[in-house]
């Protein structure tokens, strides 16, 4: 049976965000069950933990004595061994494959300079300053990808790793509403959020945090 490793608390904000999820979606619509591993922050920092994923952090997978850790790696590894992810013909797998890099490397460090203002720094002096040029840096890379959803329903030809990785991306600046002025990526997200399989793999990631937001919403 795998196992996937997941976190037993984290902050509100992060809830639907912790990148074990893009791993649960994959998992998922490869049609492959997993069970879960949770960890406290004392587990994160055990010798045990840290021997399969030495910067302590989530999601690591595990299965017949390996463990594999890395968000990106994973999805791609549960993806070569399924034709709902990634196609059978070489040069459709390697399409998918390099959105599944452009997800992570060209779009998602645009993103991350801007949620980390926002969550981490909103009242410095300094994130102030830098934030006009973080968001507009931000929406010319939203306007490139833009550019390429026009017209289309996915990346390309089909669902793939590379959509799987890239909603999750974009999932990231939920709480703000960027994608509101790029209408071609909000129907994109929305589409892969209509999918079973990110309906199942999201109610079972929220699940973890049920008790916490009860406990939450009455304080």
């Amino acid at each position: 049976m795998k196992r996937l490793s997941v976190l037993k608390w984290v902050p509100p904000f992060a809830r639907g965000s912790v990148k074990e999820f893009r791993v649960r979606w994959a998992l998922e619509e490869a049609g492959l069950s997993y069970e879960e591993r949770v960890l406290t922050p004392e587990d994160q920092d055990a010798a045990a933990y840290r021997a399969v994923q030495p910067f302590g952090q989530v999601p690591v997978l595990e299965e017949d004595g390996f463990a594999l850790f890395e968000s990106g790696a994973i999805v791609l590894t549960i993806a070569e061994k399924s034709e709902a992810l990634l196609p059978r013909d070489e040069r459709g797998r390697a399409r998918a494959i390099q959105w599944m890099f452009a997800a992570v490397s060209s779009v998602q460090p645009s993103i991350d300079q801007v949620t980390a203002l926002d969550f981490f720094y909103p009242e410095e002096d300094w994130a102030k300053l830098r934030r006009p040029g973080a968001e507009e840096f931000l929406k010319r890379r939203l306007g490139q990808l833009a550019g390429r959803l026009e017209g289309r329903e996915w990346l390309e030809d089909r669902f793939t790793a590379g959509d799987l990785m890239m909603a999750t991306v974009l999932r990231d600046l939920r709480h703000r509403d960027f994608l509101a002025g790029f209408p071609a990526l909000a129907a994109y997200v929305t589409r892969c959020e209509a999918r079973p399989a990110f309906r199942k793999a999201l109610a079972d990631h929220m699940a973890l945090y049920a008790e916490a937001a009860k406990a939450e919403a009455a304080a």
